[in-house]
C-alpha cells in the first residue's frame, strides 16, 4: 500500500467529503511551513504529505485507484490485468490504448492550499490575502473555523463555475450488463502564477447494470482552472440508445412480435436472443388476441439497487389480419369456427 493517506489525514476509510475537508483544513493550518519557522523541514514534509493525501482522497477517481492498488498503483505501477479486482484488474484503469497505467503526479502543496483557502499563506509574507483588507500574519487559528466547507477567502471565496453537462449514450446491452466507458477530456490547468496549460485526461465511468436514462455521474472540479474561480464539475448524464428489438419501461423490457392470424389462433413459439446473448424459446398455446401480453418473469432489466433482481419481459403481438378471403376460405372458416 505504501503511504497510508487515511492515516495521514487522521480519517477512517469511509470518510466523506466533509470529513476530508475538515481534516485537511485543521492539519494544513497546523503544519503550514510559514507557521513553523523553527522546524521548517519537518513542517514542509508533513504539509506535502497532508496535501497529497487530501488531493487523492477528495478525487473519486484517484481514491478508487488508491483503494484498490495503493500508492504504487496511483503512481503508475498498476498490477497486471490478471491480478483480479473489479473490472478485470488494471484494465479497469486502461487508457484505451492497451496500456494499464494510471499515473498520478501530485500537485504542489501550495496550489492545493491556495485552491482550498483562496489565498497562499495567512502566516508569513508568501502571498498573504491578495485583494483583502487584512495584512498577512494577522490570522489567529480560530478564524479558520468560520470558513465555508469549500474553503474560500474572507470576501465569500472564489465563485464556483457552473457544472458542464454531457450526454453519455449507452446501448441497452451496456445498461443490462454494465460496462466501463473511457472519456478523453481536454482541460486547462493553472499553475501558481495563473499561467494555464492544456492537458488531456482519461475519465473512467463505471456504468452499473440497471442504470436508467438520466442517471448522473459527477467528476468534481474537472473543468478549466482559472484565477479566483473554482473549476466546474463535469457531469455525464446517461442516455439510452434505441434498440432494434427491445424497448424499456422502467425495469421491464417490451418486445412486439408480428404474427399471422393463423398463428394467433393455432399457437405460436416466440424465439428471442436476450441482451446478454442467451436464446429464449417461449411456446404460447393459448389463443393470442390483439391485446394479449405474455409475461416472462425476471427476464427484464436488472434493478439498479439490487442487480440480482430483474424486472419482467413483456411480449406483445401485432397480428396481421388477411386483407381479403376467397369464398372457399370464408366457407371453411365458418365451418370450423362457426357456432
Amino acid at each position: 500500500m505504501g503511504v497510508d493517506y487515511y492515516k495521514i489525514l487522521q480519517v477512517d476509510r469511509n470518510a466523506k467529503d466533509d470529513d476530508l475537508k475538515k481534516a485537511y483544513r485543521k492539519l494544513a493550518m497546523k503544519w503550514h511551513p510559514d507557521k513553523n519557522p523553527n522546524n521548517k523541514k519537518e513542517a514542509e514534509s508533513k504539509f506535502k504529505q497532508i496535501s497529497e493525501a487530501y488531493e487523492v482522497l477528495s478525487d473519486p477517481q484517484k481514491r478508487a485507484v488508491y483503494d484498490q492498488y495503493g500508492e504504487d498503483g496511483l503512481k503508475g505501477q498498476v498490477p497486471p490485468p490478471d491480478a483480479g479486482g473489479p473490472g478485470g484488474g488494471a484494465t479497469y484503469f486502461s487508457t484505451g490504448n492497451g496500456s494499464t497505467t494510471f499515473h498520478f503526479n501530485p500537485r504542489s502543496p501550495d496550489d492545493v492550499f491556495r485552491e482550498f483557502f483562496g489565498f497562499s499563506s495567512p502566516f508569513g509574507s508568501a502571498g498573504g490575502m491578495r485583494g483583502s483588507r487584512f495584512s498577512s500574519g494577522m490570522f489567529p487559528d480560530e478564524m479558520f473555523g468560520s470558513f465555508g466547507e469549500g474553503g474560500g477567502s474572507m470576501g465569500g471565496g472564489p465563485r464556483k463555475a457552473p457544472p458542464i453537462e454531457n450526454r453519455l449514450p449507452c446501448s441497452l446491452e451496456d445498461l443490462y450488463k454494465g460496462t466501463t466507458k473511457k472519456m478523453k477530456i481536454s482541460r486547462e490547468i493553472a499553475d501558481i502564477s495563473g499561467k494555464t496549460t492544456q492537458v488531456e485526461e482519461i475519465l473512467i465511468i463505471d456504468v452499473k447494470p440497471g442504470w436508467k436514462k438520466g442517471t448522473k455521474i459527477t467528476f468534481p472540479e474537472k473543468g478549466n482552472e482559472q484565477p479566483n474561480v473554482i473549476p466546474a464539475d463535469l457531469v455525464f448524464i446517461i442516455d439510452e440508445k434505441p434498440h432494434s428489438v427491445f424497448t424499456r419501461d422502467g425495469n421491464d423490457l417490451i418486445v412486439t412480435q408480428k404474427i399471422s392470424l393463423a398463428e394467433a389462433l393455432t399457437g405460436y413459439t416466440v424465439c428471442l436472443t436476450t441482451l446478454d446473448g442467451r436464446n429464449l424459446t417461449i411456446p404460447i398455446n393459448t389463443v393470442i388476441h390483439p391485446t394479449y401480453e405474455e409475461i416472462v418473469q425476471r427476464e427484464g432489466m436488472p434493478l439498479q439497487k439490487d442487480p440480482s433482481k430483474r424486472g419482467n419481459l413483456r411480449i406483445k403481438f401485432n397480428i396481421k389480419f388477411p386483407t381479403r378471403l376467397t369464398a372457399e376460405q370464408k366457407a371453411g372458416i365458418r365451418k370450423l369456427l362457426g357456432p
